[in-house]
């Protein structure tokens, strides 16, 4: 379930209408792409898991065939990377609770949903299990009925602007050419964050050398059914140039999730506060899966001593508090965000988690050619073998570097390209601080 649930969040419902007003229909030629890229570096991770399952997932991988720093690195960035993701998840939380009390401020419902879901984590994680499996069932047959329910009024035949001609009559499929698509691709890219979380739950799972593979090769059918099936429909039912006037009206285009926007311009009310009530679990979803994968991820690497040994610390039911407080403080930051600068945090969070991603995919990519390398060394039998590894790596590592371009090519989200660089010098600095030394070279780990 958290495989599933990792799919489906605000990338979806509320990132889609940056890449729709940069693609057009084409946003479903995007995210067929980018679902692509990350079902094959989802495979990366898997081979590893299978053969190693560890509460430090890819900073494990990382640590054992790359080096010392990039262990450090993968884990800190998917600690800041987290971080940031939890701001998103609960400042859109507060936009789609605004849509039913539009008089509240953000920061005060943003300050409520951080208490309650970092409280449901200090239980225990059979706790955290049965919150996520809850709702990311919500939100899984939601999207299917959504769907359902848009191909009714396509077929019905009761309103003629409803059609699948609306993905191409209003300037074409592409109506600002691949390169629409091509500069959508970050953002596109957003919305496939957090899948690589599954690697956390993979040494608390029971059986992960049967689960871990079915979880990860059914990936590239959620991406066609929740991703490119859903917009295809939504974009059926209203064409996109209506859509995105609606959009742009509230002064910021993430100010509401263009699902509700289409169902509320039907007229289908009900539909559209069940939906916006659905989506806000899913961003509730998104955010209590951040908290548990930080707060193992920060486990694991105070086991390899790549943070300090207080993490490990756990209460008496088995839940690693400090590695949940630690975070939570930073996380707390998007209160007064929230507060000084409500209408421009989406875009700003946005951009600085893709920038993080790209580090972390990048990692992962890395690390899997260093640990086939390893393995074939030996002559291990893999389980798991990715697919068509090596060329899949190198063409992975060409869409991370189409990502980092795109970024610095867009005026917007341009700060979060140049902070790439400054963050890496920023971790290695504090690696070089906390170890005094040369980093030791890596160690294969063995089976």
């Amino acid at each position: 379930m958290i495989a599933l649930g990792g799919t489906i969040g605000t990338g979806l419902f509320l990132g889609s209408a940056g890449v729709i007003e940069l693609a057009g229909p084409g946003v479903l030629l995007g995210y067929a792409l980018g679902g692509a890229i990350i079902f094959l570096i989802m495979r990366f991770l898997g081979e590893m898991l299978v053969e190693e399952s560890s509460a430090g997932s890819f900073s494990h991988f990382a640590n054992s065939y790359l080096s010392r720093f990039a262990g450090f690195l993968s884990g800190w960035n998917c600690v800041a990377l987290y971080v940031l993701v939890g701001m998103v998840e609960l400042t859109a939380s507060a936009k789609f609770i605004q849509f039913w009390w539009p008089d509240i401020p953000t920061w005060i419902i943003v300050s409520v949903l951080f208490v309650a879901i970092n409280g449901v984590n200090f239980i225990n994680v059979k706790v955290f299990g049965e919150f996520e499996f809850w709702f990311a069932l919500i939100k899984i047959v939601a999207v299917l009925g959504m769907i359902l329910a848009g191909i009714y009024m396509l077929s019905s035949g009761s309103n003629p602007t409803q059609t699948v001609s609306n993905l191409w009559s209003h300037g074409g499929f592409l109506p600002h050419g691949i390169q629409g698509v091509a500069m959508a691709f970050a953002f596109v890219m957003f919305a496939f964050g957090g899948v690589e979380m599954l690697g956390f739950a993979a040494a608390e799972t029971e059986n992960p050398r049967k689960v871990i593979p079915k979880a990860i090769n059914q990936l590239i059918f959620r991406v066609l059914i929740f991703y490119v099936g859903s917009l295809a429909v939504l974009l059926s039912l209203k064409p996109w140039t209506e859509l995105l006037t609606h959009m742009q009206a509230g002064g910021d285009i993430y100010s509401s999730s263009p699902f509700v926007l289409v169902f509320s311009g039907l007229g289908a009310n009900m539909a559209a506060n069940v939906l916006n009530f659905v989506i806000l679990t899913a961003t509730l979803s998104v955010y209590n899966s951040m908290v548990y994968s930080s707060s193992r991820l920060l486990y694991g690497m105070a086991q390899e001593g790549n943070a300090p040994r207080a993490l490990m610390q756990v209460n008496k039911r088995g839940v690693p508090v400090r590695a949940i407080v630690y975070p939570g403080i930073i996380t707390a930051l998007c209160i007064v965000l929230n507060y000084v600068a409500p209408a421009g945090v989406i875009g700003l969070l946005m951009s600085l988690v893709v920038a993080a991603l790209v580090i972390t995919w990048t990692i992962i990519i890395l690390t899997h050619l260093r640990f086939r390398k390893a393995y074939e060394a030996r002559g291990a039998k893999l389980t798991f073998r990715a697919l068509c590894s090596p060329m899949s790596n190198y063409i992975c590592l060409a869409a991370m570097a189409l990502v980092v371009v795109v970024m610095a090519l867009t005026p917007a989200i341009r700060s979060s390209a140049i902070a790439i660089p400054v963050w890496l010098l920023v971790v290695y600095v504090a690696f070089r601080v906390t170890f005094r030394q040369p980093a030791a070279a890596a160690v294969p780990a063995t089976t």
